[in-house]
């Protein structure tokens, strides 16, 4: 029950009601006894400046996620942002502390690298492969170069914005090697889709499949489906594969953890 003495979270994007942040983290408040709640609001980006003042002001507001299209944007109106956020230019997840002061991080390659490990999978000295180059990929270039792989090898239809992520993943980890190739998985590891295609039955896959061997392990962030056309073809290819699904549930535990979400 809702009282006067609950804690306020909230999820911010445009538009809102395809987001499934509010039942995931009001079943982790109701699990463990926390008196909070987390609402969805729906921001314009030409409002999301006023929203963010007045979040300052809310002194019951713990914090916020926010998503689509409002990452990068709200990074540039924190007042203090950890090395991820820092290191890609944009956030998803806020906190707000006693003084209105806002901090924000991001998440996607942190809850990605945490959800190899929780399936068994330590991503530290290995050669890992990651195709695309949006605000996940960057983020999860960065969570594996902070996790030790040996090398990562970031390919893009667009060259231009795979060099873009290697030059700022580099600054912050200048003795890890970081190289921008092809989609080509030969010589890797880890094999990481981090694009849109396979959300479709008909989208091509993003690599040829025929070049993958059992001693590597294939992933997805896709959460829907759950085993995509391209997870489908490495386990008939007789590889390990590991689903996107296992990123969201262990960036929410982090996310939480960030914004102070776990407190009874």
């Amino acid at each position: 029950m809702i009282t006067g003495k609950t804690r306020l979270y909230a999820i911010i994007a445009d538009p809102i009601s395809h987001v499934r942040t509010p039942e995931v983290f009001n079943e982790l408040f109701s699990l463990n006894c926390c008196d909070a709640v987390l609402v969805p609001i729906q921001v314009a980006p030409e409002g999301l400046e006023a929203v963010l003042t007045a979040f300052r002001t809310m002194k019951n507001l713990g914090g916020f996620v926010t998503t689509v299209p409002h990452k990068t944007a709200v990074a540039a109106l924190c007042d203090e942002l950890g090395d991820a956020g820092r290191a890609i230019g944009a956030v998803n997840a806020v906190r707000r502390e006693a003084d209105g002061r806002l901090i924000g991080n991001m998440f996607d390659g942190a809850g990605f690298v945490a959800g190899l490990r929780s399936q068994g999978y330590d991503p530290a000295g290995r050669r890992a492969l990651l195709i695309g180059a949006g605000g996940a990929a960057a983020a999860i270039a960065f969570a594996l170069a902070e996790a030790g792989v040996a090398s990562l090898t970031v390919a893009n239809r667009t060259r231009s914005k795979a060099e873009e992520i290697a030059v700022r993943i580099a600054k912050y980890f200048p003795a890890r090697p970081i190289m921008v190739g092809n989609a080509d998985p030969t010589d890797h590891d880890l094999v990481i889709n981090a694009t849109s295609l396979g959300l479709r039955a008909d989208d091509p896959l993003p690599i040829d499949a025929t070049m993958l061997t059992p001693a590597m392990t294939v992933a997805e962030i896709i959460m829907k489906p759950e085993t995509t056309p391209l997870l489908a073809a490495a386990k008939a290819r007789g590889c390990t594969i590991h689903y996107g699904r296992h990123m969201l549930d262990e960036q929410v535990r982090l996310i939480a953890d960030f914004i102070g979400a776990t407190g009874s």
